[in-house]
């Protein structure tokens, strides 16, 4: 060792945002619980979690070095894509013949019928479903520091740039439940490796900058924060649709989250964190939650901009205010008064839920009995997507265009 070079710190077994707020995270994971059927907690899971927020997708991680510009065998995305499309040569380096064989490794338990029945009941419950994401799964997951941090930090979600990360997640989605989108060649495929490969390279990015206090958050795309955000698209998903009048008989939420334990699978979760069943997956977000740290400022900053987008994206104007007055309706029946004062939102009366709480009644329950009303539904789902992408990214409606 040199005389100037300080010896490296040690980190922490968990951040120190681990349980940072633990009356006022039991409260907000307690519906979870009951769902969940958790009748004591398991503080072994809460620790491992706590645990994980210093782990990484060692995987991915091996890609993002090999990405870097200094890299002996430098990897560029082109080159993913072209491994990815075409398969790896023996002249790719390692990391990337290591990566791609990674997501091409079928899990036993994979059914690829029950995957695409998934993918079509995700389809159908349209924009109900994007609504429940963007309030309780996007935007509730920002009442925590860490995450939001980072989104902050990377620009991702702040100012204008909101709308446009929120299309590349509409696109990714629709991607994900295409028909056909789930195979090795599939869209939905392609996109979700890639997704992972730059989760890698934030990691990679953010956990060698001295500005990312990884003793305080963690690892910036750590193990426990992947299997949370993943559990939004399945799980939670499902639980706000409900709420929201939308049936999903036992099936068919069983083939949702077969679907989204393949996406997570890909994703590089950790497998013993992919669940089968939303009871399951309700009882580790339970957990999850209890491991929580408290509110952020970023927090405040990523809501506005995504509530003050819902205005802008339509110029303004009366749709424009009706579109924000209804994300905040969303925000007050899922996360409650509590929920809008922690993300410096104003509290309304959510009036706006009622006629989509109706609409979803009628659909669920009686358009979705037969072959031909699940078709149409699934057919109006996508030319929804297709409307929304057009407002938030206008002609560039592939993630290759929008990243």
């Amino acid at each position: 060792m040199t005389a100037d070079a300080a010896p490296a710190r040690a980190l922490p077994t968990c951040p120190t945002r681990f349980r940072g707020a633990p009356s006022r995270n039991a409260r907000i994971a307690r519906p979870l619980a009951l769902l969940g059927r958790v009748r004591e907690v398991d503080e072994g899971l809460v620790d491992e979690i706590g645990r994980r927020m210093m782990l990484r997708d060692e995987v991915g991680a091996a890609l993002a070095r090999a990405m870097r510009p200094d890299a002996p065998q430098r990897v560029t995305m082109a080159a993913v894509e072209r491994a990815l499309g075409q398969g790896p040569t023996d002249a790719d380096p390692p990391a990337l013949r290591a990566f791609v064989a990674a997501l091409e490794r079928e899990p036993a338990w994979l059914d690829r019928d029950l995957l695409e029945r998934g993918a079509a009941v995700y389809r159908r419950m349209g924009s109900t479903r994007d609504d429940v994401l963007l309030a309780l799964a996007l935007i509730g997951g920002y009442r925590y520091e860490g995450p939001a941090d980072l989104l902050v930090a990377t620009g991702g979600l702040a100012g204008r740039a909101a709308m446009r990360r929120l299309g590349e997640t509409l696109v990714w989605g629709r991607a994900v439940s295409a028909p056909g989108g789930m195979a090795r060649g599939g869209e939905g495929f392609r996109l979700t490796a890639h997704v992972r490969a730059m989760h890698a390279v934030v990691d990679d990015r953010f956990g060698r900058s001295p500005d990312w206090d990884t003793g305080r958050y963690g690892l910036p795309v750590n193990r426990s924060d992947l299997a949370g955000t993943l559990a939004l698209f399945s799980a939670t998903a499902m639980l706000g649709a409900r709420v929201l009048g939308h049936r999903i008989p036992r099936a068919d939420s069983d083939a949702v989250m077969h679907l989204w334990r393949y996406v997570g699978f890909l994703l590089g979760v950790d497998e013993d964190w992919l669940f089968t069943t939303e009871r399951a997956q309700h009882a580790f977000d339970h957990h999850l939650l209890l491991a929580q740290g408290g509110p952020t400022p970023a927090g405040v900053e990523l809501t506005t901009a995504l509530v003050e987008g819902q205005r802008t994206k339509h110029g303004g104007g009366l749709r424009g205010w009706y579109a924000r007055r209804r994300v905040l309706g969303h925000l007050r029946l899922f996360l409650g008064r509590d929920g809008l004062r922690d993300l410096g939102q104003p509290v309304v009366v959510p009036w706006t839920v009622v006629p989509q709480v109706a609409r979803n009644l009628v659909e669920s329950w009686v358009v979705a009995r037969s072959a031909a009303g699940r078709r149409w539904l699934e057919r109006r789902s996508d030319a929804g997507v297709d409307a929304e992408l057009a407002l938030l990214l206008g002609s560039r409606r592939s993630l290759a265009a929008v990243t």
